[in-house]
């Protein structure tokens, strides 16, 4: 699975990119990224999110133990990869039917959120209990929400290219032709949204610092994040002002 989301859209953290990077390339223009992932995926399916992006989603190479899923409701659009073993439980709580799969549990769970759930944003990634990443992007609001389970089970990487654009994939080797060095493994037990950048959801109360990744060549190779044991946030609690605030606004 592949995704490129205009920098207006989830501007990707500074220190993603490295120094000197002339590799990167954008991968935006005239759907070059996109492309490429078409060329070596036979079938794939490619979406235009106009000025906000593109998402592409393959079937063909896939891990049966981790398959990747995609659907769209309602203009959320969630690529999905990975297991989520409490399935039955979730279905019960977002009072969904007997038919529904991990990409319709995440969208709804989304959607919670977004109308202003009981829950805040890291409880509810939390709550999915499993090997799993997720790309979820909200054609109304213009949002993304983005995340990877606390072990790192699914491939799962990231990168920012030449324009600052963010680029998600489950394969490095599409992430580096779009970015250059500019570009890392997403941080397990994370999540990453639009207005609210990049968090942690098992530590939640804790700022994350970002750790320089050296290649093997000796060359800086974008960065790791790991969670600051010696800092705290403040105002980690989701803002339910106003009963027409959007979620996807506040957080």
């Amino acid at each position: 699975m592949l995704a490129v989301f205009n920098k207006s859209v989830a501007k990707s953290p500074d220190a993603l990119q490295s120094p000197n990077d002339a590799s990167a390339v954008c991968a935006l223009k005239d759907g070059f990224l996109a492309k490429k992932f078409a060329s070596t995926h036979s079938g794939s399916v490619t979406i235009n999110l106009g000025d906000s992006g593109i998402l592409n989603y393959s079937s063909v190479r896939q891990n049966p133990l981790l398959p990747r899923l995609f659907s769209v409701v309602d203009d959320i659009f969630c690529l999905f990869q990975g297991h989520i073993e409490n399935v039955a439980h979730l279905k019960q709580q977002y009072g969904l039917n007997k038919t529904a799969n991990e990409v319709i549990i995440v969208i709804e769970a989304y959607r919670t959120l977004r109308d202003r759930g009981p829950y805040p944003a890291d409880q509810v990634v939390r709550d999915l209990h499993g090997k799993f990443s997720f790309i979820v992007y909200d054609n109304t609001s213009k949002t993304t929400f983005i995340a990877a389970d606390p072990d790192g089970s699914v491939p799962f990487f990231w990168g920012t290219d030449s324009e600052g654009h963010l680029v998600l994939s489950d394969e490095d080797d599409i992430v580096k032709q779009g970015c250059g060095k500019s570009f890392a493994p997403f941080p397990k037990g994370c999540f990453f949204t639009t207005s609210g950048g990049l968090r942690s959801y098992e530590h939640p109360l804790n700022e994350l610092k970002a750790v320089p990744r050296v290649d093997s060549s000796g060359e800086m190779c974008g960065a790791t994040f790991k969670v600051d044991a010696e800092s705290k946030k403040e105002g980690t609690g989701m803002p339910r002002v106003g009963s027409a605030a959007n979620w996807s606004d506040q957080y």
